[in-house]
């Protein structure tokens, strides 16, 4: 289980270099995930004011995907001020003026109920204290057919990938990753997130429990990253 002040803390920390290890490390895929994930959302969108909840925004890269996807209103939300004051400066940067960014927690959102059509978390719902809570909170904002999806990073199964893996996620990125940031505890924390998040069936069996319906889930690039679906 994350430690929400650990993780406000640590994205504080490396939020300056976020965005240049976050493409480096991933070998820039994450941004074919990420279309691939908002081209699912905006497919589900059933009418010309949509409003889609961007959790655990980051540096505002999904929310800013679902802006240039021509979606009317996006609000972002993270826990940590320091990622969101550099999403605001590339939002500013980028003249898109409907892109709303807050520093929220995202297990007790300040929203009403029944607020947003759609709500994506791209690689995020990992450094939540308490997934369930979180997944509570999302069903409880989304309006009646509302859509949820979640992007994450994932385990293989194939065993020969598996090791290579390894050998990469836990040692090589944590080394580039503290050359580049300067913070060795990030670096070994985020893979060991990915290792520790629950399987595939498990997690659907999660968002069941919250209530979501019709989950589903598909793996991409080998299974390195997933998309989970459900709907209120």
């Amino acid at each position: 289980m994350a430690d929400k002040n650990f993780v406000r803390s640590m994205f504080n920390n490396i939020a300056p270099t976020y965005d240049k290890l976050n493409h480096i490390l991933s070998l820039n895929i994450d941004k074919i995930w990420r279309k691939k994930a908002v081209k699912r959302i905006c497919k589900n969108l059933r009418n010309s004011e949509s409003h889609v909840l961007d959790v655990a925004c980051g540096t505002a890269d999904s929310s800013i995907a679902l802006a240039k996807a021509g979606i009317p209103f996006v609000t972002g939300v993270d826990i940590s001020e320091g990622m969101i004051k550099v999403g605001e400066e590339k939002i500013k940067s980028l003249n898109l003026n409907n892109i709303n960014l807050k520093v929220e927690d995202c297990e007790n959102l300040s929203f009403e109920d029944n607020s947003f059509d759609s709500a994506f978390i791209a690689f995020g719902i990992r450094n939540f204290e308490d997934k369930k809570k979180g997944l509570n909170e999302l069903r409880r904002v989304l309006k009646d057919n509302g859509h949820l999806l979640i992007l994450e990073l994932s385990v293989p199964q194939n065993k020969i990938l598996l090791s290579l893996y390894k050998l990469y996620f836990l040692h090589i990125l944590p080394f580039i990753g503290k050359k580049i940031s300067g913070d060795s505890k990030a670096y070994t924390y985020l893979p060991n997130s990915v290792m520790n998040f629950p399987k595939p069936k498990e997690f659907m069996a999660m968002m069941e429990e919250c209530g979501f319906k019709n989950v589903k889930q598909k793996a991409l690039t080998f299974g390195l990253c997933r998309i989970y679906e459900g709907f209120v």
